[in-house]
């Protein structure tokens, strides 16, 4: 069966995260996307380099792709590039726009001369505004749209990244090509491409959607910089919501740790009878009790589950808690995801034999289509190794 997207012919520009990435997602659900790179390659092959030409990081954000290496600082790379968009679908770049227009790039002049044509792009802060064209990186906008500061510990002194995660750049990169994705069924009906703007500062508040969210009079003041009293009400706050909610949170065993999750009354009740206590708080557990003698008695539960977990293993827990209808589950290393059975058994993890490394494992494919197992994913190409025949292609 083919997949939804065959026959769409991408051309990618961007470098970096954000873009490349959803490069790679239009190509997972069958895309060609033919990667075009300066002469000396997306600048990210040379981010934590462990072979000639590939950086750890750029493997798995430009996989499943073609290379075509292209100077558009020279008249001869332009017009290449212009017949190469000649037979694109989409077009996806993260230039700024003085640069994309002098590369050609420009939204007015694509559309004006393809008007079928999907055009997506990533910028930093967006097209408007004061700091519309301003140079950033996903720390930037992490700090730029208070996510830098939702999660603290007790102790920071400056705001840290979750886990060192790029959420706004791979956020970006998903919102890209679900945008690109949409547009061309547009496009396809009606034969009228579109530009498709995603920021990093608006994929960084996308991931706080739930949480931004003020009401009527809450949100009367100006935005102003956090400090380290804001950190630390912040650690403060995380720090108190594990001591208040048993429900939702992780617990340490014999061997290892396990996460509980209870979003419902029932759930929780079910929790609860494990060990034989009651909650007078169980329908909002994250509210700190009002009355010291309830605070005291929450605290003495959440204490008290959590001396018991820690008395036997992750596997008896975890089988005591399925029988309960608790949903739970074990806290893995990092490291160590690419042997877990379940994300084997659905694709999500994958050997993929990589050009002058060898095997590889890496994330595979996150769609299932058609009840199919995701294809299996295809190495990330080796700087211009495509550029000859590509070219030949389209009569550059």
């Amino acid at each position: 069966m083919s997949l939804p997207l065959a026959g769409v012919r991408v051309v990618d520009l961007a470098q970096y995260v954000a873009g490349p990435l959803a490069g790679s997602l239009l190509a997972e659900l069958g895309a060609e996307v033919i990667k075009v790179e300066p002469p000396g390659g997306d600048a990210y092959r040379r981010v934590m380099p462990v072979a000639d030409g590939f950086g750890r990081f750029f493997v798995p954000l430009n996989r499943g792709k073609r290379s075509v290496v292209l100077d558009l600082k020279t008249e001869e790379g332009r017009a290449a590039l212009a017949k190469l968009v000649a037979t694109a679908d989409v077009v996806i770049h993260n230039a700024p726009a003085a640069r994309a227009q002098a590369f050609g790039l420009g939204w007015e002049d694509l559309h004006r001369r393809h008007p079928a044509l999907v055009v997506g792009v990533v910028t930093s802060f967006g097209s408007e505004g004061p700091l519309a064209g301003a140079p950033a990186y996903d720390l930037v906008a992490q700090g730029h749209s208070g996510l830098l500061t939702s999660h603290a510990s007790q102790g920071d002194r400056v705001p840290v990244r979750a886990g060192g995660i790029p959420m706004a750049d791979l956020t970006a990169g998903h919102l890209l090509a679900t945008g690109v994705t949409a547009a061309l069924v547009r496009a396809r009906t009606t034969g009228e491409g579109q530009l498709v703007e995603v920021s990093l500062l608006g994929a960084a508040l996308a991931v706080q959607i739930q949480d931004l969210v003020w009401l009527d009079g809450e949100a009367d003041g100006p935005a102003k910089a956090a400090t380290r009293s804001d950190l630390a009400a912040r650690a403060d706050e995380i720090a108190g919501g594990l001591a208040m909610n048993p429900y939702y949170r992780c617990y340490e065993a014999t061997d290892g740790f396990l996460a509980v999750a209870c979003l419902n009354v029932p759930q929780r009740q079910a929790f609860l009878a494990l060990f034989g206590h009651e909650d007078a708080t169980i329908a909002a557990p994250d509210l700190v009790p009002d009355d010291p003698d309830a605070l005291e008695e929450k605290q003495r539960v959440t204490t008290a589950i959590e001396v018991a977990m820690a008395a036997d293993s992750v596997g008896s827990w975890i089988a005591r808690l399925a029988a309960a209808g608790v949903p739970a589950g074990p806290v893995l290393a990092r490291e160590s995801v690419h042997a877990d059975v379940q994300a084997r058994a659905n694709g999500l993890v994958q050997d993929v034999e990589q050009p002058g490394l060898g095997r590889v494992t890496m994330l595979g494919g996150v769609f299932r289509v058609g009840g199919m197992a995701p294809p299996a994913i295809r190495p990330a190409p080796t700087l211009g190794a495509d550029t000859e025949v590509v070219l030949r292609e389209v009569g550059a």
